[in-house]
């Protein structure tokens, strides 16, 4: 079994998309917390606001690994929603530091609904994203 450039970059996408779930399933429980008023809004958005940056640096690497790699298939499978990222915080609330979501328009329940429809969306996306990992490593290591 020979460790090829492929496969070091399905396993680097399987440990990051890992995080990326973790990330995702805070994300579902901080907007429902906010739904059922549980949490002030201020504070769960400065809990949330530092996690966007490394979640969309974490997705941006493992693309790039996969473009070096040319594994295009899951480099395909993944532009949609790296162009999703930069449009999102291309078009973010405008704010002091890093981050999307804003205390003060948080609360208005078309945002909130947003917010809570995009992350179930991204933990299902990541959830079969890493058993596309899973088989596209396992594929590249007896392949060689």
């Amino acid at each position: 079994m020979v460790f090829n450039f492929p496969a070091c970059s399905y396993i680097i996408a399987l440990i990051a998309d890992a995080f990326l779930i973790f990330f995702a399933i805070f994300h579902v429980i901080a907007i429902d917390e906010l739904k059922t008023d549980y949490k002030n809004p201020i504070d769960q958005c400065n809990s949330m606001n530092p996690l966007v940056l490394p979640e969309y640096l974490l997705h941006f690497i493992f693309n790039i690994l996969f473009l070096i790699a040319g594994e295009w298939v899951s480099l395909c499978l993944n532009i949609p929603l790296l162009a999703y990222h930069i449009n999102r915080y291309r078009t973010r609330p405008v704010m002091t530091g890093p981050g999307l979501y804003d205390p003060t328009s948080i609360m208005n329940a078309d945002i909130l609904t947003r917010c809570q429809r995009e992350g179930w969306v991204k933990l299902a996306f990541y959830l079969l994203s890493f058993f596309y990992y899973l088989y596209g490593m396992i594929s590249s290591l007896i392949s060689t």
